[in-house]
C-alpha cells in the first residue's frame, strides 16, 4: 500500500485487515494496521487539503 492511496481506500484495507483477523492482531498484522493507520491519517490531510483547493 503506497502514499497514492485516498483515505477511503485505506480505511477499507483497514476494515479488511480487521475483517480478515478475526478481531484479533497477530503481531505482523498490528505493525501492517499501525503502518495503513499513519498512511490514513496522512491521506486524510491531503484530501481535505485537495477539497479545500
Amino acid at each position: 500500500m503506497g502514499g497514492d492511496l485516498s483515505a477511503d481506500e485505506l480505511n477499507a484495507a483497514i476494515r479488511e485487515l480487521w475483517a480478515r483477523s478475526g478481531g484479533r492482531l497477530s503481531p505482523e498484522q498490528r505493525m501492517e494496521y499501525t503502518r495503513l493507520v499513519v498512511a490514513w491519517a496522512a491521506a486524510s490531510g491531503r484530501d481535505e487539503v485537495a477539497e479545500a483547493a
